[in-house]
């Protein structure tokens, strides 16, 4: 699985780190705690880069959900 954000190039370094941490999975206190943040201001980046208008994008194997048959893959 790998993940694709579009729109960062709207954002700012640290809204970038903050928005990559949280899309993959980690909380809040973990990303304050490694970034060296408050959890208010983990808060207060993710806001700001929402409302900037980033997408996320997963992108997924076909064989991964089990959806596919084999001859439907050939």
């Amino acid at each position: 699985m790998k993940i694709e954000l579009r729109g960062v190039e709207k954002l700012s370094f640290r809204e970038r780190q903050v928005v990559a941490l949280k899309e993959m999975g980690h909380s809040s206190e973990e990303i304050a705690r490694k970034l060296g943040l408050s959890t208010s201001s983990v808060a207060t980046l993710l806001h700001r880069a929402r409302s900037k208008g980033y997408e996320v994008v997963i992108v997924l194997p076909g064989d991964t959900l089990g959806i596919f048959g084999r001859e439907e893959e050939e």
